[in-house]
């Protein structure tokens, strides 16, 4: 008799068969555990037909059959001839390797994305990451998230703010960029991992607006080309791991003064190049100009008064106008393939403002 079935001999046999092989051909390093059966198993379609003087079955279904003896043939039939076809069949066996590497890979970025949730509710939350300084309100609806730029900028912040409602995450150089990288090694970057768990809504598909802590998260940065370039990468991520935010209007861009201009006691400052032009032809030719290269060169209360207060301040709101559109722009800056970039760069080449060179 012909009798279909359900055999965790029959995954053993080809988890068992896969990890031989990988590690044989030092596809699976030693450093790297074993595959699991999850991942052996997905996207796997298998067929036994076995045939049995005696079948006994687990029930009227005949979903499972409960002949003990069969489980042992089978392991070693699987896997003495899925072995068999590997050693033979190199380059098949190698598009299989990799796939049951992506899926373990998938699974253990899935397992520290999980990890990463770390709030309990929006009043509570377990561990935080050492380097942010947290605010005392607890309704995340009223609360701010500066993401700054350096530990410079970050005691600037830390000390300009109001730690009422405003608490400041300072980044250490720049984030890796999330459009190229592997989920796993996205999770591994301690820059990252802080930005999640200082925001308590993990990632992705694990993504959970409601435990969001805070009402805004704002992107602080120098206004010069390294730090548009953190903001870009930062930009990046939050558009491919965590879009809802972006979606529900609580990201937003802050807006640094590119220049301090006294005159006397008067003190001036200007956020672009025009301003800075209109305020020198109107205060004289005795104006001192001192021009920002970075945070870390405003004190607390020029920062402050600047660039965090909510009676003074510009905040740009970041929204998605056009989703494919945008899908397309972060793939071609940010990428692997580099010939659109390049494209990109010669055709917008003399637009360039500040090129740093």
């Amino acid at each position: 008799m012909d009798g279909g079935t359900h055999l965790t001999g029959l995954r053993s046999a080809v988890t068992r068969s896969i990890n031989d092989f990988a590690r044989k051909s030092n596809l699976l390093k030693d450093k790297d555990s074993n595959l699991t059966g999850d991942d052996t198993r997905e996207g796997l379609t298998a067929i036994v037909s076995i045939k049995h003087p005696d079948p006994q079955f687990e029930s009227q279904t005949k979903v499972k059959l409960m002949n003990a003896e069969v489980r042992g043939q089978v392991e070693s039939v699987v896997s003495e001839t899925l072995s068999k076809f590997l050693e033979s069949h190199s380059r098949e066996a190698r598009k299989i390797i990799a796939k049951c590497l992506t899926s373990a890979r998938a699974r253990r970025a899935a397992r520290k994305a999980r990890d990463l949730v770390i709030r309990k509710s929006v009043l509570e939350s377990m561990t935080l990451p050492g380097k942010l300084a947290d605010c005392s309100e607890r309704d995340a609806t009223k609360t701010e998230l500066f993401i700054v730029e350096g530990p410079s900028a970050g005691g600037t912040a830390k000390l300009g703010r109001d730690r009422h409602f405003q608490a400041i995450l300072p980044l250490r150089g720049k984030i890796l960029n999330t459009e190229r990288a592997r989920l796993d090694r996205i999770l591994s970057n301690k820059e990252v991992k802080a930005m999640i768990s200082a925001l308590g809504t993990s990632i992705g598909t694990e993504f959970n607006l409601s435990g969001l802590r805070y009402g805004k998260a704002i992107l602080l940065m120098d206004a010069d080309v390294d730090g548009a370039h953190i903001r870009t990468l930062l930009l990046t991520f939050f558009f491919r791991y965590m879009q809802p935010l972006i979606e529900q209007g609580r990201l937003f861009i802050a807006q640094p003064p590119l220049y301090l201009l006294k005159a006397g006691r008067q003190a001036h400052y200007a956020y672009t190049e025009e301003e800075k032009d209109q305020l020198v032809q109107k205060l004289g030719d005795k104006v001192i100009v001192q021009r920002y290269k970075g945070l870390g060169e405003m004190n607390p209360e020029q920062l402050w008064e600047t660039t965090m207060n909510p009676a003074n301040r510009t905040l740009l709101q970041v929204t998605i106008e056009d989703p494919a559109e945008a899908d397309r722009v972060f793939d071609m800056l940010m990428g692997s393939s580099v010939p659109p970039r390049r494209r990109f760069i010669q055709t917008h080449a003399k637009e360039v403002k500040n090129l740093d060179v």
